[in-house]
Parts: structure tokens; sequence; C-alpha cells
């Protein structure tokens, strides 16, 4: 079982992935911390009030000869009122170790303020100063109660002061900051999130600039890296460079061990063919015959190396529109006693990543097969199939070809048919061409009525 693709990582998605969940930490932090601060200060200030009130109370209660305990006329209405969530009351301790209330206000009606669920460790901590605790009011709201513990002349027992109050209110405020504050930083992180990728897009711009040149290069458009770039990025585009120069040398080097095995190997072959000539005979003719074999096999392998060799340097870039048309009117002249026409159609944005001369070859090969068995009509189209390459197809309306035979004339010398004209190389140089470009040939029927041949070759930028 083949494994899978590593997933490619973008550097861009991860520095802005990096840079947000930061961020949000921090803002997430930030709002916790906030909301947190707020509800402290906002119970503290709310306690504060509460002290007072039970202060107030304390200092403004007496006690008579009687033992009666006389609780002062608070001024604030709300007392007054029925369930109206301000509450006081002044208690004793019970034998239960809870509280009876001795007096308590109006509003508290005919119930009494509950006791701290701690029980007699507040009770405790309420001795001469104040205490605080939660509890449900009468009405079920909730409640803040402050408590405070005091002995006064003429009392028994220890007095216990309860001031409560309804903490809606309070609890409001705090869950109105908490969702201000969340609102707020939910903005401010947008923000921020949108920064950070702004900062990297354009941190990361020069990277983006040498990577665009680098497939100029690539392509044909430049022969070097040539921009100016921060001290983190200058040795790679040096070394780049250095690479590009040094495989420019290579192909060079290349280019000229053809050029000279070329040399070698025809001029011996040319004496064979001129002695030949100049001696009559069986074995004249047969050495003719086979030194005009071997010198189209010379030319087709050596054809091959020199595009392998291009291949492998810098990319140039052919326009495929122009060599069409030349092709067809070359070959519409060449057979103009079988009437040929020949109809062709090329976008002007289609261009081959390759040498002029091999994309000649390459189509005039195919077309000029087209021509040798049409009837009179051949169709040569190139259309771009991706953003890498494009397809060039040949179709004629000749006699066609049968699918177990499409292999056959993709083999070097392999000729169907000996009364037809031609070597046999044509479409076999054609396959091999294509090959050494990293493309491919494929045979098939044509609507026309003949045999259809699409060849896939790489594409330049237009």
């Amino acid at each position: 079982m083949k494994g899978r693709r590593p997933r490619r990582q973008s550097l861009v998605r991860r520095l802005v992935a990096l840079a947000s969940a930061w961020s949000l930490a921090v803002l997430v932090v930030a709002a916790l911390v906030l909301s947190a601060l707020f509800s402290h200060a906002a119970l503290v200030r709310f306690d504060d009030e509460l002290a007072d009130t039970v202060d107030g109370l304390l200092a403004g209660t007496s006690v008579d000869e009687t033992g009666e305990v006389a609780a002062p006329a608070l001024t604030d209405p709300r007392a007054l009122r029925a369930y109206s969530g301000d509450y006081w009351e002044i208690a004793t301790l019970n034998d239960t170790g809870g509280l009876h209330a001795v007096t308590r206000s109006r509003s508290l009606w005919d119930t009494a303020l509950a006791p701290p669920s701690r029980g007699a460790g507040l009770l405790a901590a309420a001795r001469g100063k104040a205490s605080f605790y939660d509890t449900a009011g009468p009405a079920g709201q909730p409640l803040r109660v402050a408590i405070l513990q005091a002995r006064l002349p003429g009392a028994a027992t220890p007095l216990y002061f309860l001031a409560a109050e309804d903490r809606t209110p309070v609890d409001r405020d705090v869950q109105t900051f908490a969702t201000t504050i969340a609102a707020t930083l939910v903005l401010l992180g947008s923000g921020l999130m949108a920064a950070v990728f702004i900062q990297v897009r354009v941190g990361l711009q020069p990277l983006f600039a040498l990577r665009r040149e680098v497939a100029a290069v690539r392509t044909g458009k430049a022969d070097r890296v040539a921009g100016s770039y921060p001290t983190e990025l200058e040795p790679l585009a040096t070394e780049l460079n250095a690479l590009v120069s040094h495989n420019q040398e290579v192909v060079e080097r290349q280019r000229t061990h053809v050029g000279n095995l070329a040399h070698a190997l025809k001029t011996p072959l040319s004496v064979i063919l001129t002695e030949a000539a100049q001696q009559p005979g069986g074995l004249a003719e047969v050495v003719t015959r086979q030194a005009e074999t071997m010198r189209r096999q010379v030319d087709h392998h050596l054809r091959r190396a020199r595009a392998a060799a291009r291949t492998q340097g810098r990319g140039e870039r052919s326009a495929v529109a122009p060599i069409l048309e030349e092709l067809s009117r070359t070959l519409e002249k060449i057979h103009l006693q079988k009437n040929v026409v020949i109809l062709w159609d090329c976008p002007d944005t289609v261009f081959f990543l390759g040498e002029r001369q091999d994309l000649l070859e390459l189509a005039g090969n195919t077309m000029e097969n087209a021509c040798n068995w049409c009837v009179r009509r051949v169709r040569a189209t190139a259309r771009a199939t991706t953003a890498s390459r494009f397809s060039f197809t040949v179709e004629d309306d000749g006699p066609g070809l049968p699918p177990e035979k499409y292999d056959e004339v993709l083999r070097r010398g392999e000729r169907l048919d000996e009364s037809a004209p031609g070597s046999g190389l044509g479409l076999a140089i054609v396959d091999e061409l294509a090959r050494a470009y990293g493309g491919s040939v494929s045979l098939g029927p044509s609507p026309m009525g003949g045999l259809k041949v699409e060849v896939s070759l790489p594409r330049a930028e237009s």
C-alpha cells in the first residue's frame, strides 16, 4: 500500500496561525482577568455600602432597663416596603446555634433573613467586624448579607446586626461588563489577526518575489535571478544563480559533445557513400543502402540527444501559432498535386516550453505524416489543457489505422505500407522528442475518418 503524500504546510498559514493562537490566548486571559477584577471591585463597593448600613444600625440601636431592644428609625424607604430587596434585622443566638430575630425591617414582613450556611464559623468571625455571605431573599431574589456581632450595654447576650440587599443589579452590571469586554476583545482580536496576516504577507514579499524570479528563469523569461533581496535571502539568490550558470555550462558541454559526435560519424559515412557510388555493383548497393540507414539512425539519435540536452538547460519559450501557420503553407505547397488543405487553429496565448527547432520537428513530422495519408483535408489544433501543459492534435480524412497497429507506428523505422512515402521515422521521432520534454503521444480515430495524433507538451507562460 502506497503511503500518503505528506500534506504541504503553508508558511503564511503557519505564521498567521501561531500569531493568532497566541493573540487569542492573551485576549481570553485578559477578558477573564478584567471580568474578575470588575466583579471583585463591584462586590467590594457593594459590601462597603452594606457595612455602612450595619454600622448605622449598630450605632442607633439601644437596650432599655427591661432588656428591650430598640432599633433606630432608618430613613431608606425601601426598608418599609414588603419584599423590596432592602432588609435589616437584629437577632440573638438561639439554642441550636442559629439566629432568632429580635426586631427586623418592615420589608421582611413575616420572614427572617436566613443564617449563613457556614454557621458558627462565620458568626464567630463577625465579632466586632462585619462579615458577608450570600443567600436567598423572601421573594427568592439573591441577597448579599452583612453581619456584625456586638454586645450592647443592658443586653444579656450578644446581638447580631444584619443588613441585606438584592445583589441582582451588581450581577447585571458584571454581566454587562463581561459582554462588553468580550465584544470589544473580539473586535480587537479580529483587528490583530488582520494585522498579523498583513504583516506576514508584507514580510514575506521578498520570498514571493524570489519565487517569481526563479519561475521566470525556468520558463525562459530571464537568464538569472537579478532582484535585490534582504540579507537572509541574498545567499539563496546567489546560490540559485550559481546553479543556473553551472547547468548552462553543462548543457553547452553536452551540445559540444553532440556536435563533435555528429561530425565524427557523418564524415566516415560520407566517405563510405562516396566510395560505394564510385564502384557500382551488388556490394556497393548493399553498402549504400546500409550507410543511408545508418545516417538516418545517427541523425535521429543525435536529434534526440540534442533535445534531451536542451530540456536540461535554461527554459525557452516558442510561440505555437506562427509555427503551425508556416508549416501549413509549406506542406500545402509540397502536396500541391493532392490539393491538400490544412486547417489549423491555435490561440496566440499558447507557447511551447522548449526550442523552436524542436517544435518545428514535432509538428512538422506529425503534419507531414497526416498529409502523406490524407485524401485531401488535414486539421491541426493546439489548445492549453492546464497551466503547464498544452495539447497539439493533428487529424486527417485518410483511411485511418486499426487500433492494434498504434504501437507499431511509434517504433523506429516501422512502415505499415511500403508504397507510402517516408522512412518510417516520422511518428517515432515525434514520440521520442515528446518524451524527451516529458510529454506523450497518443493515437486514436478521428471524426474526419482518418487517424488522430495527440501530442501533450510542456507549456510556457504567455
